[in-house]
């Protein structure tokens, strides 16, 4: 098993101390596409999965969930998040067996997904998430947070027009944030990205071959290759080594962002990314 870079207590001591400082902001790769992010004292995280809820689930099946990297940090510890947010209705993107330890710990802690999710998302979790709407921001502290669409492996839409699969973009402390959640490439994608100065984007890398049972997401090269089209100032590689079913090496990432001469950080679980 890949053993984080920092996991449990050697994580929260550095998350602590980059809190109490309220210097700069700060993000924490948590495996898959979970992502940590700190700026003047709050922190949120994006897609948390910080659980074995899928290992157990699918462990008598033809598609087993093993995992391949140990989890950075026990959830419940995670006190100093106010908000999570979910791009999709997938379990890596939105489990109970991690939100729900995280609301013990921190009972006002928010959560944010899709408009069209929120029911779904409501039956899972057992309390009502805030819907977020394409046009409409939505802000945590110093925190203010866009919806994007995503497709995995289509744009979809509710019967009110909201979308079912959402990239966000964040804007903190001056610092663009681009987390793309579970997305493959579309048309206009680039150009609406472009409205935005991204400092940093966290694309996945996992690819689209059904015949592996993995669908809907952006391969090495192609997560390098958007990252340059939308003039994303660095990218960070995410959504593998989590199961070995469904991951990739970051190899062909890294060598198609040199290529093109596209600024990238491989991330190890539990490192932190300082801008």
């Amino acid at each position: 098993m890949i053993v984080p870079l920092q996991s449990d207590e050697r994580f929260l001591a550095e998350v602590t101390a980059t809190v109490a400082r309220r210097q700069g902001v700060s993000l924490w790769w948590l495996g898959q596409s979970g992502f940590l992010v700190h700026y003047d004292g709050v922190c949120i995280a994006i897609d948390p999965y910080l659980s074995d809820s899928l290992t157990h689930k699918y462990a008598a099946t033809a598609k087993p969930h093993v995992r391949m990297t140990a989890r950075v940090v026990d959830p419940a510890l995670l006190a100093m998040v106010g908000l999570v947010t979910s791009s999709h209705n997938h379990t890596d993107h939105l489990d109970a067996e991690t939100i729900g330890p995280m609301r013990q710990t921190n009972p006002a802690l928010e959560v944010l997904c899709s408009a069209a999710n929120v029911d779904f998302a409501q039956q899972r979790l057992g309390m009502m998430p805030t819907g977020l709407v394409l046009g409409t921001p939505y802000t945590h502290g110093p925190f203010v947070i866009h919806a994007v669409p995503a497709a995995h492996n289509q744009r979809e839409q509710d019967d009110a027009g909201h979308e079912r699969y959402i990239g966000i973009v964040v804007e903190v402390g001056g610092v663009t944030i681009y987390h793309s959640g579970d997305t493959l490439r579309y048309d206009g994608m680039v150009e609406l990205l472009r409205r935005w100065v991204i400092d940093v984007a966290m694309s996945p890398i996992n690819g689209n071959d059904p015949s592996r049972g993995v669908a809907g997401n952006l391969d090495g090269a192609e997560a390098a290759q958007l990252a340059h089209d939308i003039g994303a100032r660095l990218v960070v590689p995410c959504h593998y080594d989590m199961f070995a079913f469904n991951t990739a090496s970051p190899t062909v990432f890294v060598d198609t962002a040199r290529q093109l001469g596209q600024a990238y950080r491989v991330l190890q679980a539990g490192e932190c990314l300082n801008m």
